[in-house]
């Protein structure tokens, strides 16, 4: 397991949590990266032996470390940002398997696309279609362009991550799709390169995929009989993991549903996993400044907070929170919110938890290796935290900690 518990203290592979503590401080971000490693191998086993490609999520976790292990692995990317395309670059990913995705592109973004050489970059809205074709004139080039259809599925995920249905702001309309590939095709500087889809995120049955799946095979179906070849068929990821009690189908299972809606030989299979790749394989460790006891309820007040992991502030996300060292036989846990530090009464990483805890004490909050650290914040003028990638015995520190000074190097007071 990539977290477990040896000789009474939480490890990271083979390396003690409160040594990791002791080296790098708290807040921070720990990753596994064997588990990394085997949440990719799930989905490259359910595709061996046909034509596909595994573009991995960067906005789960962008940090350079991660992608440079996503591109050894094999893996493309799924970027939403010019930044995301620099990270990739920067990392050692390939641009030519790189899909560019997201419904505000601007004309400088897509330039950089264009001029850097990407795979794809997904048509969000007919005013993109143009504004593409424009940028791409004036470079003297054509674009490749795939467009994320919207399929109407319902993915019965939480409404923020829910991005499939008509009234989604992503993608363009399912009964629009047809009309604008026939108009994309006359654009002189347009290259037609595929489709795609993406119905949302922490899916835990598979029907919801496979139902989108199909409905976006039949749609490329048609558009190849209308004389519009595609080269590949995107169906984006979303695929979720247990956080508590959760119980997420096989990798597997959604991948061998989808392959059955897309006929082996026609185009190129791509799947956007993110999360289910890189979501168990992080923690984040936090130590217990204060135990603040009360009559209505007590607080464990740590050093971490909602700048370093926004999800349970933002979606009420439900993370599980372990003690590094176990408690001794005996010991009596109390009922605790753990919460932050910053002044707001939304900040809180989890509530009523039983733990054992003192002053001091470390804590792990569990699978936050995905959309954790990519949405933090310097919120109240707080660093943000370190990350560390351990392999088997080894540590890495993979991003340093943010220094005070770092916060306002690039603000300039006046005359």
């Amino acid at each position: 397991m990539a977290f477990a518990y040896r000789n009474g203290t939480l490890c990271a592979e083979q390396v003690p949590l409160d040594e990791l503590a002791r080296r790098f401080g708290t807040p921070c971000y720990v990753y596994s990266r064997a588990a990394i490693e085997g949440a990719y191998a799930e989905y490259s086993d359910a595709l061996a032996g046909r034509d596909a490609l595994i573009c991995y999520s960067v906005k789960a976790n962008p940090n350079l470390a991660v992608l440079a292990l996503m591109a050894k692995l094999g893996a493309g990317f799924d970027i939403v940002s010019g930044g995301e395309l620099a990270r990739v670059l920067a990392a050692g990913g390939d641009p030519r398997k790189t899909l560019f995705s997201g419904v505000g592109k601007t004309a400088l973004e897509i330039e950089q696309a264009l001029l850097a050489g990407v795979m794809c970059i997904n048509l969000e809205s007919e005013p993109e279609l143009e504004r593409v074709n424009a940028v791409a004139e004036r470079l003297d080039k054509r674009a490749p362009v795939a467009f994320r259809v919207n399929p109407d599925v319902d993915a019965r995920t939480h409404p923020y991550i829910s991005t499939g249905l008509r009234q989604s702001k992503f993608g363009v309309p399912h009964d629009d799709a047809e009309r604008l590939y026939a108009k994309a095709a006359r654009m002189p500087n347009i290259e037609i390169h595929g489709i795609g889809c993406h119905v949302g995120s922490q899916l835990m049955d598979s029907a919801p995929f496979i139902e989108a799946a199909a409905r976006i095979g039949a749609l490329a179906e048609r558009l190849e009989a209308a004389g519009i070849a595609l080269a590949h068929v995107d169906l984006g990821g979303g695929i979720g993991i247990r956080y508590r009690d959760e119980a997420p189908r096989p990798v597997a299972e959604f991948v061998t549903g989808a392959l059955a809606t897309v006929k082996a030989g026609r185009a190129r299979l791509i799947l956007d996993p993110g999360r289910s790749i890189v979501g168990n394989a992080g923690l984040l460790l936090t130590r217990v400044e204060y135990v603040k006891p009360g009559a209505a309820k007590s607080f464990l007040v740590v050093d971490a907070a909602m700048n370093d992991l926004l999800r349970p502030a933002l979606y009420d996300a439900w993370h599980e929170v372990r003690a590094v060292r176990e408690a001794p036989p005996g010991a009596r846990p109390a009922t605790y919110d753990v919460v932050g530090p910053v002044c707001e009464s939304g900040d809180f990483l989890a509530r009523q938890r039983p733990l054992v805890a003192a002053s001091g004490d470390l804590l792990a909050v569990m699978s936050a290796g995905a959309y954790g650290m990519s949405m933090s914040s310097n919120y109240n003028s707080r660093p943000r935290a370190a990350e560390v990638m351990v392999d088997g015995a080894v540590a890495h520190l993979i991003r340093s900690r943010e220094a005070v000074q770092d916060l306002f190097a690039l603000e300039r007071i006046l005359p």
